[in-house]
């Protein structure tokens, strides 16, 4: 066995390690419990815009993307810009691709920002809401015999998540990834969301959406294996992977 060899069979005992590991799971799910108040994502800036995600599902789509080599990478939810502006940075570190953003609402100091950042150049955004036929539309017109990735992370209620992943999922080449972020609110306390202005919570979120998709569309599992290895993560349940 070559050193390389050898190291990766480490990480698999690694990972394997974590998930039979039920005390360190249930410190991370308490972690993230407890972090969540806090507004822990809202900490991190990519290339100085704010990306609000946690830096360890950053470095998976990292991994993701130096894996599959999308030529496209769609993904819903824009606000500040740092998340498809970091996507825009990796496909640019590749030397390949196109990210595609789409938000309902681009509010002009976010678009002038992103637009004048250096890795706009590898962006393309789209104002409308994702699941709008039209919307809906121009994105499979662009995706169309390209090789894709999609990320899910707008509205968060069950309905509108899985007019996404039906609408978005099957864009996704085979081996690639369709990531739907925020999953953890349905393994959060339902007293986060009481009395709150979002229409999202306990019972109807993206992780109900997930699961319903599942039993709709049988070409996508759910990467445990990923999952295990970063242990806190925004999307548990979400790192859907083609493989068929």
């Amino acid at each position: 066995m070559n050193p390389h060899e050898s190291f990766e069979l480490e990480v698999r005992r690694n990972i394997d390690g974590l998930k039979a590991d039920r005390d360190v799971q249930a410190l991370s799910r308490i972690w993230m419990r407890e972090i969540t108040p806090h507004r822990y994502a809202y900490n991190f800036r990519w290339m100085g815009r704010p990306i609000i995600q946690f830096p360890q599902d950053m470095v998976a789509m990292q991994e993701i993307v130096w894996t599959v080599k999308p030529d496209l990478i769609i993904e819903t939810g824009i606000a500040h810009g740092g998340s498809v502006l970091y996507y825009a940075s990796l496909l640019e570190l590749v030397g390949h691709g196109e990210v595609i953003g789409i938000d309902v609402d681009i509010r002009p100091a976010n678009r002038e920002s992103i637009d004048s950042h250096p890795m706009s150049r590898r962006l393309r955004m789209i104002e409308g809401s994702s699941i709008a036929p039209e919307v809906v539309g121009q994105v499979r017109d662009l995706a169309r015999g390209r090789r894709a990735i999609v990320v899910l992370d707008s509205n968060h209620t069950h309905e509108h998540v899985l007019a996404e992943l039906r609408a978005y999922a099957p864009l996704v080449c085979p081996g690639g990834y369709c990531v739907v972020m925020d999953t953890l609110i349905e393994d959060m306390p339902a007293r986060f969301f009481e009395g709150g202005t979002r229409a999202w919570g306990v019972g109807d979120n993206p992780k109900t959406a997930v699961r319903e998709y599942l039993r709709e569309d049988s070409r996508f599992e759910v990467d445990e294996d990923l999952e295990a290895k970063l242990l806190m993560t925004v999307a548990p349940g979400g790192w859907l992977r083609r493989v068929r």
